[in-house]
């Protein structure tokens, strides 16, 4: 007879812990045939958009085109990307005489033509395109392809505005915020940027921060100026951080925070906006918020300086006067003074004027020392106005004149100098 088994153990399975090695293996094919669906979803759409393109299908076409212009399902060719867009364009598509006006204006696939990128879009925004119409706005704003004609943008604009297109709507705030095209109008502009704004863009939420920062055509609000701010710059906006950054750095709208500063400032600054950059060099040139360090306050300067930011060559030419964070170099900070100077900059200016009065780095020259004092003076510096008025006084540079010298020396006291009040003082004033 068979052994029979009349024992009531029962079967053992694998227990939950036994199973747990599954759990990432199952992860990753998962993830696995996602991207698999993805990619071979990418290519079936390529070939169904290629089999109705090839039968002129003018919907189709422009989709084939993103594909290439994309690389979806392909890979990347702007040129064919062009050919396609022409078909679906040549039948009259508006999305592909859009995008066609791009590639022309981009020089994307095709020679950069930005007469032909006109074209193209003129012929989108005739339907109706609210992004061609756009596109438009800016070419005649910017003279691009067409003579500048700013109330010819300013009609574009308001053509896109009016469906809705945030952009257009920024724009068209901006046209009302300079007085470009249209009469100034800082409530309209507000009223766009708002529009704008409450869609998500960016620059429309910067826009409308700055307004109730400056309190043009809104009450002064920096509370509400932060707010706006802070939404931008999670988006990346640049200026945004730069300028959340500043109200840190000053306590205006939020609490008093130098670290915070920075830390807006760092994140414009690594996007290589040259305002940021600048003022990150300030913070480390000071100590506010970063551990004082002029060798790094004056890299962050020249990489400012560099991109033209006057502010930046000014402060890079004092830290080569005083030799902070680089060797004393007199000649060098007179050739940084001089860019800044001859972008109006008012310090770097008189700055300049004392380089020549005192023979610092240039031959001693009163007379050019004279000229750079009064053109910072007129934009109402006061070292410049007590220099020039102290210059003008003693007859250095220019003949003596007493009563031109006492009205600039009582403008720099008026405005606080302790060096004017003292020479007006010994001169009996």
């Amino acid at each position: 007879m068979s052994n029979l088994d009349t024992s009531t153990e029962q079967p053992s399975f694998p227990t939950a812990n036994k199973l747990k090695w599954w759990k990432p293996v199952a992860l990753i094919l998962g993830v696995a045939l996602i991207l698999l669906m993805f990619i071979f979803s990418n290519e079936l759409e390529f070939y169904w958009y290629h089999y109705r393109a090839n039968r002129g299908d003018a919907e189709a076409q422009f989709n084939l085109a993103l594909c290439y212009d994309e690389g979806k399902g392909v890979a990347l060719d702007q040129a064919e990307a062009v050919r396609w867009y022409r078909r679906a364009a040549d039948q009259g598509n508006a999305s592909a005489q859009h995008n066609l006006g791009v590639c022309y204006s981009q020089g994307t696939g095709v020679p950069q033509d930005y007469v032909e990128a006109v074209r193209w879009f003129r012929r989108a925004a005739d339907q109706g395109s609210a992004i061609a119409q756009n596109a438009l706005g800016v070419c005649y704003e910017e003279g691009g392809g067409v003579p500048q004609d700013y109330a010819e943008a300013v009609r574009w604009y308001r053509l896109a505005a009016n469906q809705g297109y945030a952009a257009a709507q920024n724009n068209l705030g901006s046209c009302y915020d300079g007085g470009v095209g249209v009469p100034q109008d800082y409530v309209a502009a507000a009223r766009w940027y708002r529009l704008a704004a409450d869609q998500g863009l960016s620059s429309g939420q910067y826009n409308l921060g700055l307004c109730y920062e400056l309190g043009r055509g809104v009450p002064q609000d920096y509370a509400e100026a932060v707010r706006w701010y802070r939404l931008a710059a999670d988006q990346g906006n640049v200026d945004a951080q730069n300028n959340l950054g500043t109200c840190y750095e000053a306590g205006v709208g939020v609490p008093l925070d130098y670290k915070e500063a920075v830390r807006w400032y760092r994140l414009a600054a690594d996007q290589e906006s040259a305002e940021a950059q600048n003022n990150l060099g300030t913070c480390y040139a000071s100590g506010k918020g970063v551990p004082q360090d002029y060798v790094e306050a004056v890299r962050r300067y020249r990489l400012a300086a560099d991109q033209g930011h006057p502010f930046a060559q000014y402060n890079l030419g004092v830290c080569y006067d005083s030799g902070k964070g680089v060797p004393q170099d007199y000649a060098e900070a007179v050739r940084w003074y001089r860019l800044a100077a001859d972008q109006g900059e008012a310090a770097a200016q008189n700055n300049l004027g004392t380089c020549y009065g005192s023979g610092r780095g240039v031959p001693q020259d009163y007379v050019e020392a004279v000229h750079w004092y009064r053109l910072a003076a007129e934009q109402g510096d006061v070292d410049a106005q007590f220099n020039l008025g102290y210059f003008m006084y003693k007859g250095l540079g220019v003949k003596p004149d007493h009563k031109e010298a006492l009205v600039w020396l009582r403008k720099a006291s008026a405005q606080g100098s302790e060096e004017a009040k003292t020479f007006l003082s010994e001169i009996g004033e």
